[in-house]
């Protein structure tokens, strides 16, 4: 999962850049990078770690231009290498930078076709080099020396053509103006919105609302699946669909788990969405198990807060804050090896022993994913004194491998995979587990928006969107995935603060 951001202004955007990147930081840690352009110069500072890390003052300063595109990276498929930190540069056609978000699922046919016919050279191991390269190489075959805003929208259109999987993207031609695009299916969100200057609109594109929000831009729309959006560099807006055939199926996970509460996409809060999730669990509690013996509903901090609070209120039990969270130690489930998993959970959550002691507690997470971390939550709950410790998932049972830009782990490594939920209830230790029903999920996400008639939901069902992923596909991803692969990833970038839980 990745962050991007992209702004068209009558001022120096490096500060308002950096800023939309610190608001995105959530969806990525790994890396954090920005270019700008200063007439037809391109100016770009991208390295391993935090966006706090990685710029300095100095550099700041040398970010130059009313325009630019920046992005935030975690890695889905390759390494964490600082050559793979976006956006990535490409000098023909007319000069090219990109940020993407998302994951191409046909990146090594691609990669191969761009050699042989195209004649492009990939340097590294990321599809986001293919996916500007396929851009390029559409652009230049138009063979014009002057570009128009139709020359980009038909290269766009042979873009999508051409890949297959999930891309929100944003692409900066150097002295011409700055263009945004989503694949036909509208997996991954991208939103843009405007501002007013005493120059004239001023324009921005970013992964999630929240960043336009805090930048003081008004959200105008989502781009639309297949949908191409252009701002010239004085401030010129164009839009355009590109696609031959939309189908829009967002991504699921990105209400459960991945987007900021405050952010809206594709119309839909995830704020509300996660109320919705807390009342549908409280419902199936209700109707499965009547004469429960909750005493008390915990949330496991920070995404579960919203769905734990509407269930604790539709189940008529107390909600309290069990756990005291150190921000600054990163998501589990994206750390390499077992090891380090299990010892970065107790250095993030320190139980409030008052809270457990002899009662029945419901502890509410976004998901179960690996299960480590549900593991280790629910005995240190039992270490602090609680008599029986129940556990809730707003999410139903993760049992297959994300191919869509989520880093989830080899299917092998997933605890519900070939395990039923009983299985799954002794595996990590509970008394009682409850899983949300798919169809649940799906109502209390899809009620914010009824025009979405599907969601991917890939995790949980096998049901892969783009109908090109088989069992030799997954055996491949498995085996970049798995630990062992991971292994060698440098783990110092993985220990960072993060909103999120599990």
């Amino acid at each position: 999962m990745c962050g991007i951001a992209a702004i068209v202004s009558h001022q120096t955007v490096n500060q308002d850049l950096y800023d939309a990147l610190t608001v995105l930081q959530h969806r990525g840690q790994d890396a954090a990078g920005i270019v700008t352009c200063e007439g037809g110069r391109l100016h770009l500072r991208k390295e391993n770690g935090l966006t706090r890390d990685v710029f300095t003052n100095a550099q700041m300063l040398k970010l130059k231009g009313n325009m630019g595109i920046a992005h935030v990276r975690y890695p889905t498929a390759g390494c964490t290498s600082s050559a793979e930190a976006q956006p990535f540069y490409v000098n023909s056609p007319f000069g090219l930078t990109l940020a993407h978000n998302g994951n191409l699922t046909n990146t090594e046919e691609l990669k191969k076709a761009l050699f042989v016919e195209d004649q492009r050279h990939i340097n590294t191991d990321s599809d986001s080099e293919v996916l500007l390269n396929a851009f390029a190489h559409e652009l230049q075959s138009l063979g014009k020396l002057h570009l128009t805003v139709d020359d980009v929208f038909k290269a766009v259109a042979g873009v999508h053509r051409r890949c297959r999987g999930a891309y929100a993207v944003v692409i900066m031609i150097a002295g011409f103006g700055i263009l945004g695009f989503r694949d036909p299916h509208g997996i991954r969100p991208i939103v843009f919105g405007t501002r007013q200057s005493e120059q004239g609109p001023e324009f921005m594109l970013a992964s999630e609302s929240v960043a336009l929000d805090v930048l003081g831009f008004d959200l105008v729309r989502d781009i639309a699946p297949g949908e191409a959006v252009f701002i010239e560099k004085t401030g010129v807006l164009h839009t355009q669909q590109c696609a031959e055939k939309i189908d829009h199926c967002p991504c699921i996970f990105e209400y459960v788990y991945f987007a900021r509460p405050d952010s809206i996409i594709d119309r839909i809060s995830v704020y509300k969405a996660r109320l919705r999730m807390g009342e549908k669990l409280a419902q199936k509690v209700l109707r499965e198990w009547p004469d429960h013996d909750i005493d008390v509903v915990i949330p496991i901090p920070d995404t579960s807060r919203t769905a734990a609070l509407q269930m604790a209120n539709s189940l008529g039990v107390k909600y309290r804050e069990g756990f005291i969270k150190n921000r600054y130690i990163g998501r589990t489930f994206i750390m390499p090896g077992q090891k380090m998993r299990e010892k970065s959970v107790r250095q993030k959550l320190n139980a409030i022993g008052l809270e457990f002691e002899g009662k029945n507690v419901l502890l509410v997470d976004d998901s179960i994913v690996r299960g480590t971390t549900s593991a280790q939550i629910i005995q240190m709950a039992r270490d602090a004194g609680a008599k029986k410790v129940y556990f809730a998932s707003a999410a139903p049972p993760v049992r297959y491998p994300n191919v869509y830009g989520i880093d989830m782990p080899a299917a092998n490594e997933l605890i519900a995979h070939d395990r039923t939920e009983d299985e799954v209830c002794t595996a990590i230790g509970a008394d009682r587990v409850i899983y949300q029903d798919l169809g649940d999920l799906i109502d209390a996400v899809g009620k914010g928006n009824r025009d979405i008639q599907h969601f991917d939901t890939s995790c949980f069902s096998k049901k892969y969107i783009t109908g090109d992923i088989d069992d030799a596909y997954l055996e491949r991803t498995e085996a970049l995935r798995n630990d062992s692969a991971q292994g060698s990833r440098n783990s110092e970038s993985f220990i960072i603060g993060m909103q999120n839980g599990d």
